[in-house]
C-alpha cells in the first residue's frame, strides 16, 4: 500500500479493499488455514491493530476500511468517518454492545456473526455430558481410581437411559438445532422454550413447542443454549430449578448469565438435580469457588466449541462473504446480526479462545 502524510493525516493509495483486522482475543493464525491466509492477504490490504486503537486510527485509513474484521469499539463519531465500510465480521461472536447498531444498520452495513461453526462440537459434548450425567461415567471412572467401585448393577442404582428420554430445550438456534439432530437417533421426546421463535418453526422441526415451566417440570434432561439478552438473565432461578424434576439433569451450554448461578449450585448440592456446565459467572473460575469441588456438578472449562477445525471455518465463511459483498451481493455464510435483536444481545466477551 504506498502510502502519503499530509496535513498530519495518512492517506492511503490502495489498489486493494482495505481490511481493519482486530479479531481478538482470536488472531488471524487462529481463524484462518495457512492457505487461506495468503488469499486475504493477496486480496485485500490489511491494517492490523489492536480493538481499541481503532478509534484512533487516522481519518484517511478509516474512510478508505470496506471491511472490519473483529468486533472492536467502533463509537458514532468513528463509524461517521467510515463511508465505505460494507461489513463488520465479528469472529468473537457474542455481540457487544460497544457500537452503534441503529447507525450501522440504517447505512445498510452488514453485522455478521460466525458463531454457527461452534454449534456442532457443543451439541457433541453436551450430548456427552447427557450420557456422562445419566450413567455416571467419569464418577465411576474415579470410584475405580480410588478403589470404590460398585461392579454391576450396584453401579447402577440411580442409573437410566436418554433412550426414549423426555428432553428440554433451553433456545433452538444453531446449537439446538445441530443438539436436535444428534439426539433424533434415541428417540427423545424434545420439548423446546424459544420465544424468539414462532411455533411453527419448532412443529417444522419436530419438537414440541412449550412454555419454560413446562420445559423445566416435564424433562429428564435440561439443556440451556440461549444466548444471555437483555431479558433472560436471570432467567432460571430458585423457584424453576425447585420445580424440576428430581435427579433431573441440567446441562448448560450456553452463558452462565442466564441462570442465577447460586441458585443451581444449591439445587445440585441439596441433590435436587444434578448438573454439567462449560461456562461460569467469572473466567477462569476462583480456585476457592465451590463449584469446582462440588459433587454431582461436571465442570469443563468453556471448551465445548473451542476446537480448531472449527476456528478455521471461520476464515472460510469471512472470505466467501467478502467475496459476496464485492460483488454487490449479500453475504450468504455468516449469520446476520438483525436491527430488532442486536441490541439486546448481553453475552460476556471471552477472555481465552
Amino acid at each position: 500500500m504506498n502510502t502519503d502524510l499530509r496535513w498530519g493525516v495518512l492517506v492511503t493509495k490502495q489498489s486493494k479493499p482495505l481490511v481493519i483486522c482486530a479479531p481478538e482475543p482470536r488472531s488471524l493464525d487462529l481463524i484462518f488455514t495457512p492457505e487461506k491466509l495468503s488469499e486475504l492477504r493477496a486480496r485485500y490490504e490489511l491494517h492490523e491493530t489492536e480493538a481499541d486503537a481503532v478509534v484512533g486510527l487516522g481519518e484517511a485509513l478509516l474512510a478508505n476500511t470496506r471491511y472490519v474484521l473483529g468486533q472492536p469499539p467502533i463509537p458514532s463519531e468513528a463509524l461517521a468517518k467510515m463511508s465505505s465500510l460494507k461489513a463488520v465480521f465479528n469472529v468473537e461472536s457474542n455481540l457487544l454492545d460497544n457500537m452503534p447498531y441503529e447507525e450501522i444498520f440504517n447505512r445498510g452495513i452488514y453485522v455478521l456473526t460466525t458463531g454457527s461453526v461452534f454449534a456442532v462440537p457443543v451439541a457433541e459434548i453436551g450430548l456427552g455430558f447427557a450420557l456422562d450425567l445419566a450413567r455416571q461415567i467419569s464418577q465411576a471412572d474415579a470410584d475405580f481410581r480410588s478403589g470404590r467401585e460398585l461392579w454391576g448393577g450396584d453401579g447402577n442404582s440411580s442409573a437410566r437411559l436418554l433412550t426414549e428420554a423426555d428432553i428440554g430445550l433451553i433456545g433452538f438456534g444453531d446449537i439446538g438445532r445441530a443438539l436436535h439432530r444428534l439426539l433424533v437417533g434415541f428417540r427423545c421426546n424434545v420439548r423446546v422454550y424459544d420465544p424468539w421463535l414462532p411455533n411453527s418453526v419448532l412443529e417444522d422441526h419436530q419438537v414440541i413447542p412449550a412454555d419454560l415451566i413446562e420445559v423445566l417440570t416435564e424433562s429428564d434432561f435440561v439443556f440451556v443454549l440461549a444466548a444471555a439478552t437483555t431479558e433472560n438473565r436471570g432467567l432460571i432461578g430458585e423457584e424453576e430449578f425447585a420445580a424440576m424434576r428430581p435427579s433431573a439433569a441440567f446441562i448448560l451450554l450456553s452463558r452462565a448469565d442466564v441462570v442465577d448461578f447460586e441458585a443451581m449450585l444449591d439445587a445440585i448440592e441439596r441433590n435436587h438435580i444434578i448438573a454439567a456446565s462449560d461456562v461460569w459467572p467469572d473466567e477462569p473460575l476462583p480456585f476457592d469457588h465451590r463449584g469446582r469441588s462440588l459433587h454431582g456438578l461436571i465442570k469443563s472449562a468453556h471448551r465445548a466449541g473451542a476446537i480448531d477445525t472449527s476456528f478455521k471455518k471461520m476464515g472460510d465463511m469471512v472470505l466467501e462473504d467478502m467475496a459476496l459483498i464485492d460483488q454487490g451481493l449479500p453475504p450468504i455464510r455468516c449469520k446476520r446480526a438483525e436491527r430488532e435483536t442486536a441490541g439486546r444481545m448481553r453475552s460476556k466477551p471471552v477472555a481465552r479462545n
